[in-house]
C-alpha cells in the first residue's frame, strides 16, 4: 500500500540524535522546506488531505457561523480557507514558518483570517481564552514539547470549547519501524510493528530521491503519552475516530488481501477534546 502523506509541522524541533543532519533554523519553523510543502499541499490539500484528513477534521470540529476558530501549525492555510467557507466569524492560523505564513496570506486575503508567526510550543501570546474551537492537523508527531502545545491549546479555548487533533496513528505507523508484510499461506497482508512503547526521534528525508540533505524529525510516542499529555493540560477526549486509507492497490493476486488490510489498519487517529 502507498505510504501516506506526512505533513511537516511548524513548531519547535530538537537538534535530534544525528547532529550532522540539517535542521530547521531556530524560530523559522519549516522555512527550509516551505516551497516544497506549499507545492505539495496546493490550494485544496494533498491526496490524503482531500480524501481523509480534512473531511474528518471538518466533520468532528463542526464549526458554526459566528465562531472564532484557532488553527495551530496552520502551514499555508488549507484548513483555514475551508473554515471560512463554512461561515465562521474568524480564523486565526499560527505557524512558526514565515514563508508558509506568507504563502497562506497570498492564497487567501480574506479579512476574516489572521495569520500569526509564532512557535506554538514556546509562544502563546495568541492563547487568549476566547476561541470557540481549534484544530491541530498532522502536526503533533512532529513537535517535541507536546505538553506545552496542549497547555497552550487549552489556554486558548473558552471553558467547554472543543478542539480536533489529527495525527499519524502511533499504533500502526512508525517511520522505519512499521511495515507491510505478506503471508503467502493465509493470503493476507499484515502490519509488522518493530517498536512501540519506547519514544523515538526519527529523521525523515524531506525530498526523497533528490539527495538534498534536508530532513525533518518525526517523534513517535505511545498513545498513552498523548492521552496523558492531553489530560494533563485540562482537556478531555470526548470522541475518537481511526481513519483508514482511501487508496486501493491495482487488481492482482494480492489485491483482496491488500484491500482488507487497508480497511483493518488505520493510518491516522483523530481526537476531539473539550476544555474542562
Amino acid at each position: 500500500m502507498p505510504a501516506p502523506f506526512r505533513k511537516p509541522s511548524h513548531g519547535r524541533r530538537p537538534s535530534g540524535p544525528h547532529g550532522s543532519h540539517p535542521q530547521p533554523r531556530p524560530g523559522q519553523g519549516w522555512d527550509q522546506v516551505a516551497s516544497w510543502y506549499d507545492k505539495l499541499v496546493g490550494d485544496e490539500g494533498s491526496d490524503y488531505h482531500k480524501n481523509v484528513i480534512l473531511p474528518a477534521a471538518l466533520k468532528m470540529l463542526a464549526a458554526k457561523p459566528g465562531e472564532r476558530v484557532l488553527d495551530l501549525c496552520c502551514g499555508q492555510g488549507v484548513l483555514a480557507r475551508l473554515l471560512i467557507e463554512q461561515g465562521v466569524q474568524e480564523v486565526v492560523g499560527v505557524d512558526a514558518s514565515p514563508k508558509l505564513i506568507m504563502a497562506a496570506r497570498e492564497r487567501s486575503r480574506d479579512p476574516r483570517v489572521k495569520y500569526l508567526i509564532a512557535d506554538v510550543c514556546t509562544n502563546a501570546t495568541w492563547a487568549d481564552g476566547k476561541f470557540d474551537a481549534a484544530a491541530c492537523i498532522m502536526a503533533v508527531h512532529d513537535l517535541e514539547a507536546i505538553d506545552k502545545l496542549f497547555a497552550h491549546l487549552a489556554q486558548a479555548l473558552k471553558p467547554g470549547a472543543r478542539a480536533v487533533i489529527i495525527f499519524m496513528h502511533p499504533c500502526f505507523r512508525i517511520p522505519r519501524q512499521s511495515h507491510w508484510g505478506w503471508d503467502e499461506e493465509k493470503k493476507v497482508q499484515y502490519r509488522r510493528l518493530d517498536r512501540y512503547s519506547q519514544p523515538l526521534s526519527i529523521p525523515i528525508t524531506t525530498h526523497p530521491g533528490q539527495a538534498t540533505g534536508e530532513q525533518t524529525w518525526f517523534h513517535h510516542r505511545s498513545l498513552s503519552v498523548y492521552l496523558n499529555a492531553i489530560g494533563g493540560a485540562g482537556l478531555a477526549v470526548t470522541q475518537c475516530e481511526e481513519l483508514h486509507s482511501h487508496r486501493r492497490s491495482q487488481p492482482g493476486s494480492r489485491s483482496r488481501g491488500e484491500h482488507r488490510a487497508a480497511e483493518e489498519f488505520p493510518v491516522f487517529i483523530a481526537l476531539k477534546v473539550v476544555k474542562l
